[in-house]
């Protein structure tokens, strides 16, 4: 069965493949309203999506497909105390594919272990969000051409921000990219994805600005810095101009620079840098529907396989994340004997349980 929860999970074939058939039905949609016909997507939305959900859901019916599920829980049988378990186990019983957004860190990888459909991973937490690394990457490679020698900044909530978690993971991949993490020190990247750019010898650099870098860069990825991490109003103002992208800065800027933006966006991005070229990050969201419409594609193709038995019970080992999946799911397989000394579902350190 294949899952899509890390995008890196793809091999290079299997997301070259992918990028064919996205560009494909950019180039020609028509060719595509028939794909999915009969096939049902199971929409699991644990907390707030406006895109995500909404781009699901128009690729699907885009591919002749429908939609089932719920984008709040409270209206759900989880109100009720039903397990991710037991939802999984009864939504991959009606659906042909399951998509899903969870607070949780590690829910996607958890939701795998139970299903009999392709699940694929809206977001889980903090941790990572592939769907969104899909759309970075299509965007980037149909406006520059490659990913390969390229300097991307990446800039705001590094801390908290899966998008940036998920396309530094897939980047891996690429030759001579250089990172300019750009963040405060509240926000930084957290310890174990530095650890991850150390391992895989991908070179970077934190700065503590948007002026100090900006000339140097091919891409500049930018996220929403939120107010509510800092201690008070007056931290966030201080810091405020430094993460702001304005039509005077980017004057100093190439003349092909990519800007993009998982969106939502709130202040970060200027509304007067929108008519400048070189932001395409509404360009990007729509490539990210064409992106999702592909792996809903590919994915429909796949059988109906029961789900494996799973052993019973954390034990031995405990996940050292407190938003970590294992946290809540508590029947969840034991992380004892686990190789890295990492958890599988959130990637966060291991501890020795109490």
């Amino acid at each position: 069965m294949r899952h899509i929860i890390d995008l890196s999970d793809l091999t290079e074939k299997e997301f070259s493949d992918l990028y064919k058939l996205t560009n494909n039905i950019i180039d020609r949609p028509e060719g595509y309203t028939d794909a999915c016909r009969g096939k049902v997507l199971g929409s699991l939305f644990y907390e707030p999506s406006t895109r995500t959900n909404l781009s699901f859901s128009t690729a699907m019916m885009r591919l002749g497909g429908s939609v089932v599920g719920f984008s709040d829980p409270g209206s759900s049988s989880t109100a009720k105390g039903e397990t991710l378990k037991d939802t999984i186990n009864m939504v991959s019983s009606y659906a042909d594919l399951i998509v899903m957004r969870n607070p949780r860190e590690g829910a996607a990888k958890a939701a795998s272990l139970y299903s009999s459909v392709p699940v694929i991973n809206a977001g889980d937490g903090g941790h990572l969000h592939p769907t969104q690394t899909l759309t970075d990457m299509v965007t980037i490679l149909r406006l520059r051409g490659s990913a390969d020698n390229m300097k991307i900044g990446l800039c705001g909530d590094l801390k908290y921000g899966r998008t940036v978690h998920s396309l530094l993971h897939f980047l891996e991949r690429y030759h001579n990219v250089e990172f300019y993490l750009i963040a405060p020190d509240a926000l930084k990247l957290p310890s174990y994805m530095i650890t991850f750019l150390k391992e895989h010898n991908m070179p970077y650099c934190e700065v503590g600005s948007i002026d100090a870098v900006l000339p140097e860069l091919d891409v500049l990825y930018m996220t929403r810095i939120q107010r509510e991490r800092f201690v008070s109003a007056q931290e966030y103002a201080n810091l405020e101009g430094n993460y702001q992208l304005t039509a005077e800065k980017m004057r100093r800027a190439k003349k092909d620079m990519l800007v993009l933006h998982p969106l939502p966006r709130v202040d970060e991005i200027a509304q007067d840098v929108d008519d400048d070229p070189r932001a395409v990050y509404f360009r990007q969201a729509r490539f990210g529907m064409f992106g999702r419409m592909a792996l809903l594609l590919t994915l429909s193709k796949l059988p109906f396989v029961r789900a494996v038995h799973q052993e019973i019970g954390a034990r031995g080992l405990r996940c050292s994340n407190h938003k970590c999946i294992t946290k809540t799911e508590l029947y969840l397989p034991p992380l004892s004997g686990m190789a890295g000394g990492r958890c599988p579902y959130c990637d966060a350190p291991l501890e020795k349980a109490e």
